[in-house]
């Protein structure tokens, strides 16, 4: 007995930073964040307890809520999609044996390594802004445009989608090792019985290699819904709100409009939102994920 209790105490005695952290720096925010958004808290006095009344103003009355929720949709729906066909066609062309294979593996990794970076952010604002490389670009062949990509409120919100596709360096990774880890003797067994490259691709590769499509798919969405940097720094939500994602409006209202009872309602219906996607996904999981013993749903 003496032995076990002295057991517990080392394990806890390592656990004890890790758990202090985790309470203090994570479960505690996160409790009191839901505490203020049921309160009228504007971060400099105390808060007044409002009930429902910033959940039902940010549905019912705020306008720019909606737009923020309609861009953000827009962003993910089409970028992560997209990143994840590219992310999963230059994994199959580096899945194959050739020379500099670790070379070009680092190299379309590197996007992903800088990319959510300010200073990417910046260097995206610059060549797509007003006299910008894009706009050079475009003159060499005689065309000319009143307003920048940034400042055009229909194409902004497409540059931020190509950059988004651009870093597709993780998903690629995660695929690459998911394709490695399919048996040759698959493919072999499916060319002597004379399959073509297209049958052993569709066949053999997409099915087994669905389970990372799930996996790349949940944490590519939730990575989409929470984008922040791209919105704020290259085009600070504009032009007229056609780039304001939804993280982007939840800082403008904490923090610029010092409305942090609204913010945090904001970031828990953003909460709510990314599990129910999650569930479903998972739920539908089984029609189309093959399971280890080989059966698809």
């Amino acid at each position: 007995m003496h032995v076990k209790l002295k057991n517990n105490l080392t394990g806890y005695f390592f656990i004890g930073p890790w758990l202090i952290c985790f309470l203090v720096f994570t479960l505690f925010p996160v409790g009191m964040s839901l505490y203020y958004s049921f309160t009228d808290f504007d971060i400099l006095s105390a808060p007044n307890f409002v009930g429902l009344e910033n959940y039902r103003y940010l549905l019912f009355e705020d306008r720019k809520f909606w737009q923020s929720v309609k861009v953000t949709l827009l962003y993910a729906f089409v970028s992560i999609p997209l990143r994840l066909i590219f992310a999963f066609f230059v994994a199959n062309l580096l899945a194959k044996k050739h020379k500099g294979q670790g070379i070009y593996r680092t190299l379309f990794y590197l996007p992903s390594i800088v990319g959510e970076s300010v200073a990417v952010a910046i260097v995206w604002r610059t060549i797509f802004g007003k006299n910008g490389a894009f706009e050079a670009l475009l003159g060499l062949f005689g065309i000319t445009t009143e307003y920048s990509v940034l400042g055009d409120p229909n194409t902004a919100i497409w540059s931020l989608i190509l950059m988004s596709i651009w870093q597709f360096g993780s998903p690629m990774l995660i695929f690459l090792a998911g394709l490695k880890d399919i048996p040759d003797t698959y493919y072999e067994a499916a060319s002597i019985d004379g399959a073509s490259s297209f049958q052993r691709f569709w066949k053999i590769t997409v099915p087994l290699i669905t389970p990372i499509f799930l996996f790349n798919l949940v944490m590519q969405m939730i990575t989409g819904f929470m984008v922040f940097t791209q919105g704020y720094i290259i085009t600070e939500g504009g032009p007229l709100n056609s780039t304001l994602f939804y993280v982007v409006y939840l800082y403008q209202t904490t923090f610029e409009n010092f409305e942090a009872g609204r913010g945090s309602a904001m970031a828990w219906m953003l909460l709510l939102f990314i599990g129910i996607l999650t569930a479903i996904l998972f739920s539908t999981s089984k029609y189309w994920v093959f399971e280890e013993n080989g059966k698809e749903g």
